[in-house]
């Protein structure tokens, strides 16, 4: 399976035509079209459903997409990282984070890299752990931030010097937008909106002091924006993190800390033993200077 065909493969997957990729591609239709067919025979699997009008991908054709999209973009990090030049550093790098406002801290680092590295470029990736963590695995994120708890075990990382804090969004003509806080005893028979990342939940369940379970949870999210419309319409209150969504002003939303304090601290992780390029090597030099100096 060749580099080259794999481009021609997802060129096709979002064209939905072969004349368009062709066209895309600068190559002819039956060109294409023959390098199709022996993709699909090597692979012993329909790619595409073929119709008058338009193709659409078979399942394992959105399975070799998702397969594709990794390995080009795999393979153009690697060729970017080989063609920068030693005297100049320049160069791509990958960060992925679940919503957080300590991604702050790393905009500040990036800020300051920029004067006397202007030519690093950053590709920022946002997702839940689970999510990011595919990702760092597989070599498409240099760097990836984890609000604990988060399975840290097989990575370097350091702590970042700030934490989140957990609470209830709501709307602000809420009964308990009146309260300063929210005690777990709050929660029963409200309906919630919840991250859908199990260790999460176990560690709620710590503070609830009862399975997580028990309480009355209508919807699961993995990042918070969507939830938050969900939460503005009335449908429930979302479990989360403060100051991921603007409470402030003619927002139609408020936040209240949990009591006793839930709080969520955060790390920067990489892969162990990873080969740093020059450009993620000055990085990761500007944030153990910014948040793990010397002693």
């Amino acid at each position: 399976m060749e580099l080259r065909v794999l481009r021609y493969f997802l060129t096709i997957a979002r064209e939905q035509s072969i004349s368009a990729a062709a066209k895309a591609l600068h190559i002819t239709q039956p060109t294409l079209s023959r390098q199709l067919r022996d993709l699909e025979q090597e692979l012993e699997t329909q790619l595409f459903v073929r119709s008058n009008r338009s193709i659409t991908l078979t399942d394992a054709g959105m399975l070799l997409r998702r397969r594709a999209e990794e390995i080009v973009a795999l393979a153009e990090r690697t060729e970017a990282d080989f063609k920068n030049s030693d005297e100049l550093v320049s160069g791509e790098i990958y960060i992925g984070g679940g919503e957080t406002d300590a991604m702050r801290l790393i905009a500040q680092a990036a800020k300051e890299l920029q004067k006397d590295y202007p030519h690093l470029r950053y590709h920022l990736f946002s997702g839940n752990a689970d999510d990011v963590t595919q990702r760092l695995d597989k070599g498409l994120l240099d760097f990836a931030i984890l609000i604990e708890p988060a399975d840290i075990h097989k990575y370097d990382y350091i702590q970042l010097p700030v934490c989140d804090v957990w609470g209830l969004l709501m709307r602000k003509d809420s009964p308990l937008a009146e309260q300063a806080f929210i005690q777990p005893q709050d929660l029963h028979r409200i309906p919630l909106l919840t991250s859908r990342q199990t260790l999460v939940r176990n560690e709620l369940s710590g503070w609830l002091g009862q399975p997580f379970e028990t309480l009355n949870i209508v919807a699961s999210y993995n990042l918070i924006y969507n939830a938050s419309l969900m939460v503005e319409e009335g449908f429930g209150y979302a479990l989360c993190l403060d100051k991921l969504v603007n409470t402030s002003g003619n927002s139609k939303l408020c936040f209240r800390p949990f009591q006793p304090r839930l709080e969520a601290h955060l790390d920067i992780v990489w892969k162990k033993y990873q080969v740093f390029s020059r450009a993620t090597e000055v990085f990761l030099q500007k944030l153990q200077q910014q948040f793990n100096p010397p002693q």
